[in-house]
């Protein structure tokens, strides 16, 4: 995986040092038996206490050796997997933040949560194991097998079967293994997808008695997770019990061999003891290797999802870092735009739109829901590019400048009001990072907030619960217009962004805007045509072209979708005069 170069750039040194402290630990464990054999052999059989005892002292100090060993190898793994863990989360949240829309659209929400929390923690659980057993086992292996070898020859013949027997068992898991963990990764994001939409939806849930229907979707996920998760963890459990059933053979033709050696006086019984430690071993080893393999197929699947992420290029490229001071500042054109939500086969949400908005107008666009109102302002942020023509800001190609800076300028309310989690102040600060305490308290009054913020027991450090769930629609509204009117923009996009206050509200905050807004562009998206009445001019879209533009009176006059709006909205005939 290309991503995990950097990683192993920066902590291939820790990890170095991790591996010789396990290999010294490896040595030690290796070095045991034979120590065993030699009292055995040399002490015991010839009744040498001072042999047994000086050979004790020193198989004691080889243990304590490899305990010091085993304690800085660990907490060097530690150290280690938890650093790296805890950046790889952040740079793939930073990978997430920098991609463009167009690249999100191509993950489920839920996927990307999967990816940040449980794939990352995988790879990092897998990298913890590199230095702890994972790499210790293959050095037990050869080893145990080079050791055993120099023991006794002959019995080694019991190996040279063994292990190519295990090790074939070993590739077959592998082979297997990787897709099943793949679905069950897949399997995961479907879990977490219908837990989000249902938390995210839960009032929605309550109101209809819909618990059942989603009890059912949430089962239905939850049991093909189960299943995928079953059949893959009985894939694995088939293999450990093949390896050691395969080990424990050996180590039975072994000792029935050393038997039939002792008898006749070719193998000693400290070698035979000595051998069948290494086979042990040698299990213990092949062992953890197949658990190796298996937390390497989970580590595959997860960094294989993860490396996605990291591949995506952002769609959006630029030239220039800042958007230049411009006598046009506020300005915004549409030179024959296009666009559509997929890059081919898909009809075009907005189709040929050429419109010309000037420093300081305030600026109505109203029209039949799906008639491409918010696609149109997205497209002036560079939340998307058009796919033809050019939008530009201040006279620039929106292209041409870092998205950054271009939303610098930009202060937008969207449709769908998000509070986050902190205190009130908190959220309306997040227009402005530095802003005083009566810059904040300005915006509310003039967005309207300010009475029922006062109101509150902690005021303007009320503490907001997820998402805002204690305040209503109204505030919630009201509270994201003061956030955006904080910033003082040279742009403001407000996004249906009165539709739950009531109009007398609604009247007061137009007023407060009046007042603040000038010289400010300032575009309003509507569903009320009272809400954009009383505009410098009126965008009237309908399926994503242009069918009217002009003041309330000229479009009244001329344009027969504002007609049927006005007539629909207010209740009164139109003559053909207006």
């Amino acid at each position: 995986m290309k991503f995990l170069s950097k990683y192993t750039k920066k902590y291939w040194l820790s990890f170095s040092v991790a591996v010789v402290f396990l290999t010294f630990e490896a040595i030690c464990d290796l070095l045991q038996p034979t120590i065993i054999a030699k009292i055995i052999d040399n002490g015991v059989v010839h009744k040498d206490i001072h042999y047994v005892l000086k050979m004790g002292g020193v198989m004691l100090l080889v243990t304590a050796c490899g305990a010091v060993a085993a304690s800085t190898r660990s907490i060097l793994a530690s150290i280690v997997s938890q650093n790296f863990g805890t950046e790889l989360r952040s740079d793939l949240f930073k990978k997430i933040q920098t991609l463009a829309f167009k690249n999100l659209d191509q993950f489920d929400r839920a996927s990307l949560i999967t990816r940040l929390t449980n794939d990352v923690t995988q790879v990092q659980v897998f990298v913890n194991g590199l230095m702890r057993i994972f790499v210790k086992a293959p050095l037990l292996a050869i080893g145990g097998l080079i050791m055993a070898t120099r023991l006794n020859l002959h019995l080694a013949v019991v190996l040279a079967v063994v292990v190519p027997f295990v090790a074939i068992l070993i590739i077959i898991n592998l082979r297997l293994g990787f897709p099943l963990f793949a679905k069950v990764q897949k399997a995961l994001d479907g879990v977490n997808s219908v837990i989000r939409e249902f938390l995210s939806g839960v009032r929605v849930v309550k109101a209809f008695n819909r618990f059942d229907v989603e009890i059912n979707k949430f089962t239905k996920v939850n049991d093909q997770f189960k299943d995928r998760t079953i059949a893959a963890s009985r894939l694995m459990s088939v293999f450990s019990p093949a390896i050691m059933l395969t080990v424990n053979i050996g180590i039975v033709v072994v000792i029935w061999l050393g038997g039939l050696g002792v008898e006749s006086g070719d193998i000693q019984v400290g070698h035979i003891i000595a051998f069948i430690n290494y086979m042990t071993q040698i299990l213990f080893s092949l062992m953890m290797i197949t658990m190796v393999f298996n937390m390497f197929v989970r580590a595959r699947a997860s960094a294989g999802r993860i490396g996605e992420v990291f591949s995506q290029d952002s769609k959006q490229t630029w030239t220039q870092e800042t958007l230049p001071q411009s006598s046009q500042k506020g300005r915004i054109d549409f030179e024959n735009v296009s666009f559509s939500y997929e890059d081919s086969g898909s009809e075009p949400v907005l189709k040929q739109i050429n419109l010309t908005i000037l420093p300081g107008e305030t600026v109505g666009i109203i029209g039949s829901t799906g008639s491409g109102k918010s696609t149109l302002v997205g497209l002036i942020p560079r939340f998307y590019d058009a796919a033809q023509g050019t939008v530009k800001v201040g006279g620039e190609d929106v292209t041409a400048i870092n998205p950054k800076a271009l939303r610098e300028k930009i202060a937008f309310v969207p449709q769908k009001n998000i509070l986050f989690t902190g205190s009130v102040a908190e959220n309306i600060r997040w227009g402005k990072e530095d802003a005083k305490q009566a810059d904040i308290e300005e915006a509310a009054r003039i967005a309207g907030a300010h009475d029922f913020i006062a109101a509150a027991p902690e005021g303007y450090e009320t503490a907001i619960g997820q998402g805002g769930v204690n305040f209503s629609g109204g505030q919630k509204q009201r509270i994201s217009i003061a956030r955006a009117l904080v910033k003082k923009p040279e742009i403001l996009i407000l996004d249906d962004s009165t539709s739950a206050v009531d109009v007398t509200t609604e009247a007061k905050i137009k007023e407060g805007l009046k007042k603040y807004a000038q010289g400010l562009t300032c575009i309003l998206i509507a569903q009320r045509i009272t809400s954009i009445i009383d505009a410098d001019k009126i965008i009237v879209l309908d399926h994503g072209m242009i069918a009217g533009v002009g003041t309330h009176q000229e479009l009244i006059k001329e344009c027969l979708i504002y007609q049927e709006i006005y007539r629909s909205q207010i209740g009164k005939e139109v003559s053909d005069n207006g």
